[in-house]
């Protein structure tokens, strides 16, 4: 039964919700930006999210809410696109830590000024044992907002340990 309803999850049941991305990844209270899990495969997430008309988020400054905020969106987007990959007999699965980001384009100044939900997709392009590489691009109403790429480190702390014991 248990298998059953895990199964239903990850083909896309609506379950996949606020309250399900808060559950399985680190970030808790008005700090978990996503509504909801649109679609995801192997490869890609899309999450939706209307967060940024919230005049309590919390990465909120000087009374606006930055176009650089997205790539927090988008790594949130990756952090539940982990999850879903995660083996289902996994307790959570492994801490990433965002470690850069490249080839960052805005076509906007502001995400609180934007009417429409966000859409916000994170394609992996490579991945390794300790290292993913995510494209993300912010949408809304069919417009372009922000697009890059991030990598992501997975079991840090273990690298941090690693590289500990080489020097």
């Amino acid at each position: 039964m248990l298998d059953k309803a895990l199964h239903n999850i990850r083909l896309g049941h609506p379950h996949l919700n606020h309250a399900w991305i808060a559950a399985h990844i680190p970030h808790q209270g008005n700090m978990c930006l996503l509504d909801k899990v649109e679609t995801w495969n192997q490869e890609k997430i899309v999450c939706s999210a209307s967060s940024h008309h919230a005049v309590d988020n919390p990465l909120r400054a000087h009374d606006q809410l930055g176009i650089a905020s997205g790539i927090e969106y988008a790594a949130q987007a990756m952090a539940v696109h982990g999850a879903l990959l995660a083996p289902a007999d996994s307790e959570r699965p492994r801490v990433g830590y965002l470690v850069s980001v490249r080839g960052v384009m805005m076509t906007a100044t502001r995400l609180d000024d934007i009417q429409a939900d966000l859409l916000i997709t994170a394609s992996c392009i490579m991945s390794s044992e300790n290292n993913i590489l995510y494209q993300f691009r912010i949408n809304a109403d069919d417009k372009l907002l922000l697009e890059g790429r991030a990598a992501v480190v997975l079991n840090a702390d273990a690298l941090a340990v690693n590289l500990g014991n080489n020097a």
